[in-house]
C-alpha cells in the first residue's frame, strides 16, 4: 500500500528535478503575433476562463506531487514546454496547488511560430538564481527561407549550496516526418553542446542537468552526441517499454521527455548531491482510465475535443541526494 503523498515525511537530503511538456498552456487573450487562434472563448477549441483554470489546477496538482513519494516535497526545479507567456506562467505558480510553493520563473519570448515557449519554475527558497539567458536557434528551410524553434533556456543557480547549471529545452517536432525534421533538432542539439562548452570552460567540473522534450529518442544521434562527447549520462533511456514512456503516438510509447545529468553527479561526497534515481510520473490520475486508449496520457484536448485533462506528456524527474 502506497502512502497518499501528503503523509509522506520530507526529505530534506533530498530533492527532485522535473520536466513536463503543459499541452499548450495559453492564456484567452488575442496576440496577433502568435499562433493563438485556436486557444480563444470564440475559436473551435472554445477555450474559456473555466477551461484554462481547471488546467492551471490540474498542472499544478500534476507539478506539486512530482517526486513527492521519494522527497515528502514538490520538485526543487521544474523544466516547461509549451507555455505561452509570463502571464500564464504568474497564473500557474499562484493557483490552488502551487500557491505555497514559493515558485518563481524565468522565461523569455522566443521566435516560435506556434508561440510557445520553455520556462524554468524554481522554488526561491531552495534555488538562488545567479544567471539565465534565452538562446535562440535559428533554422533555415529546404527552400532558404529562415525558420525559428523554440530557445534553448540556461539558468545557473545554487541549489541547497551547491552551484548547478540547468539547460531546458523545447526541440522541433516531427510532424513532417523525422527524417525530414531531423536537421531541425540537430541544430538544437549543437546550441546546447556550444551552451555546455561554454560552460566547462569557466569551470571544468561544472554541474549541468539538461532536460526537455527533445521529440527525439536517447537512442537518436541528436541526444547520443551529448551523451557521448560532453560526459552526460541520460538515465533515461532504460525506462521505455512497450507498455510505458512519457508520450504515446499511434499506440506506441516514446520517452521523449528526458533529463540528462553530467557524471559529476555520480560522485559521491557528504556536501554535494548524488544522481540518486529517474522516474516517468506517470501516476494513474494522469491516465485516461477507460476506452480504446486507457493508460494514455489525460490530455486536455484530442484534436479540436476537449477532455479536460492534463496533458498529453507525463512529466519526468530525477531525484538528486546528499
Amino acid at each position: 500500500m502506497i502512502a497518499p503523498f501528503e503523509d509522506i515525511p520530507v526529505r530534506q537530503d533530498m530533492q527532485a528535478v522535473a520536466f513536463y511538456n503543459v499541452e499548450n498552456l495559453f492564456d484567452l487573450k488575442n496576440n496577433k503575433l502568435k499562433h493563438d487562434n485556436d486557444f480563444l472563448p470564440g475559436s473551435i477549441k472554445k477555450w474559456t476562463q473555466k477551461r484554462y483554470h481547471n488546467k492551471l489546477r490540474k498542472i499544478g496538482y500534476a507539478i506539486s506531487n512530482i517526486g513527492r513519494r521519494e522527497t515528502g516535497k514538490h520538485p526543487a526545479l521544474v523544466g516547461l514546454a509549451e507555455v505561452e507567456n509570463a502571464s500564464v506562467l504568474k497564473d500557474l505558480i499562484t493557483s490552488k496547488h502551487l500557491k505555497n510553493c514559493n515558485y518563481n520563473y524565468i522565461h523569455f519570448e522566443s521566435k516560435d511560430e506556434r508561440g510557445i515557449d520553455v520556462a524554468l519554475l524554481y522554488d526561491t527558497k531552495t534555488f538562488k538564481v545567479t544567471h539565465s539567458e534565452a538562446f535562440a536557434i535559428v533554422l533555415t528551410e529546404p527552400d532558404g527561407s529562415t525558420d525559428y524553434t523554440r530557445d534553448v533556456l540556461l539558468v545557473s543557480g545554487v541549489l541547497d549550496n551547491e552551484n548547478v547549471h540547468v539547460i531546458v529545452n523545447h526541440w522541433s517536432s516531427r510532424r513532417e516526418g523525422q527524417k525530414e525534421t531531423e536537421y531541425k533538432r540537430l541544430a538544437s542539439s549543437k546550441k546546447v553542446s556550444d551552451i555546455i562548452e561554454t560552460l566547462k570552460n569557466k569551470n571544468e567540473d561544472a554541474k549541468i542537468l539538461v532536460l526537455g522534450d527533445f521529440n527525439d529518442t536517447p537512442q537518436n544521434l541528436s541526444l547520443k552526441r551529448l551523451v557521448d562527447d560532453y560526459g552526460l549520462y541520460n538515465p533515461m533511456e532504460t525506462l521505455r517499454s512497450f507498455t510505458r514512456g512519457s508520450v504515446k503516438h499511434r499506440r506506441q510509447w516514446f520517452v521523449f521527455d528526458q533529463i540528462l545529468v553530467s557524471i559529476n553527479f555520480f560522485r559521491s561526497s557528504k556536501n554535494e548531491f548524488e544522481f540518486f534515481k529517474a522516474n516517468i510520473f506517470d501516476e494513474p490520475f494522469l491516465k485516461l482510465f477507460k476506452g480504446p486508449y486507457k493508460g494514455s496520457p489525460y490530455r486536455t484536448y484530442a484534436g479540436p475535443k476537449y477532455q479536460g485533462g492534463y496533458s498529453d506528456h507525463f512529466p519526468v524527474y530525477v531525484i538528486l541526494k546528499k
